[in-house]
């Protein structure tokens, strides 16, 4: 039995290494900067919680709350629309249509694009002038403009938009792995009883895929409250326009290493925004995480 431990310890040591690396270090240390002053980055003297303060008083907490909006509507928005077509896309290419082969990998390409590639990509779709998706919007609908990506009504929704887009591919072949995972026998018990499409997928479907559920949503949490790439590449560091795309993981780069266009930094602040972060995201994923595996076992 101790031998067994010890070679369950020794192949685990790697993986809890590098999480200890770079995962449990950066945070301790983030939260190690969120207590100090700095004079750009050369660390001063001890400040304590002044930053946390400073960010639950104007004119930061605005800016902070603001962010944490846009993080909390892209979850809520990518969690419904996202999942739910995913979900239907998995289903459609369990029934092995024609063509299965290609709809799957077509569904999951956009997935293997890097963010960067995908934010100018859309960019150029989406351009005022000459993107054909603009062009195609105002001659459908007739408008006399449409540049989506520079309205702060609409850049957040059509950010998102692009998000779904480039990810839906992970969460379909999620599903499609946990509906392959379902025994055909008890798809054939329920055909002999006479169920319908949707009494078989209501019924054994869907509460079968309780894991991928599971792993789909904490992703989707985590991935949400960490959005940073996409806004980056759109709307550089403030988010723009007019700081529609303004994320917690955007406030805190802009507040630690500058925007762009000013140099100044307030490492101290930026630390605390992470740390705040950093707690949401592994409070609300480990909740979440032991909310639905309860629900695994009652099902």
């Amino acid at each position: 039995m101790r031998s067994r431990s010890l070679w369950i310890a020794l192949f685990l040591a790697p993986a809890l290494g590098l999480m200890a690396v770079f995962m449990l270090w950066p945070a301790l240390a983030a939260l190690g900067y969120s207590l100090y002053d700095w004079n750009a980055f050369t660390r001063t003297e001890f400040a304590g919680l002044k930053h946390f303060l400073r960010l639950a008083a104007p004119p930061y907490r605005d800016q902070f709350l603001a962010a944490l909006g846009h993080n909390t509507i892209t979850f809520l928005v990518v969690v419904t629309v996202q999942n739910g077509l995913a979900l239907l896309l998995a289903y459609g290419l369990y029934r092995r249509p024609v063509g299965f082969a290609f709809f799957r990998g077509t569904v999951f390409l956009p997935v293997i694009l890097s963010l960067v590639i995908t934010g100018y990509l859309w960019q150029l779709f989406l351009h005022p002038l000459f993107g054909p998706l603009t062009k195609l919007a105002m001659e459908t609908f007739r408008l006399e403009e449409f540049a989506p990506l520079g309205d702060t009504r609409l850049a957040l929704a059509a950010a998102i938009v692009i998000s779904i887009w480039r990810n839906i591919g992970f969460p379909t072949i999620v599903f499609l792995a946990g509906m392959n995972a379902i025994p055909e026998d008890i798809y054939k018990a329920a055909e002999l009883d006479g169920a319908s499409d949707w009494q078989t997928f209501r019924r054994i479907t869907l509460p079968n895929l309780g894991p991928s559920f599971t792993i789909v949503m904490i992703l989707t949490f985590i991935g949400a409250f960490e959005w940073f790439e996409l806004p980056f590449v759109i709307g550089g560091a403030t988010g723009n326009p007019g700081n529609a795309l303004d994320t917690m993981a955007l406030m805190f780069y802009r507040l630690s290493f500058g925007d762009g266009a000013s140099p100044v930094t307030d490492l101290g602040l930026g630390a605390a925004v992470s740390v705040v972060l950093f707690t949401i995201v592994l409070i609300g994923s480990r909740w979440g995480a032991s909310y639905l595996r309860r629900r695994e076992v009652h099902q």
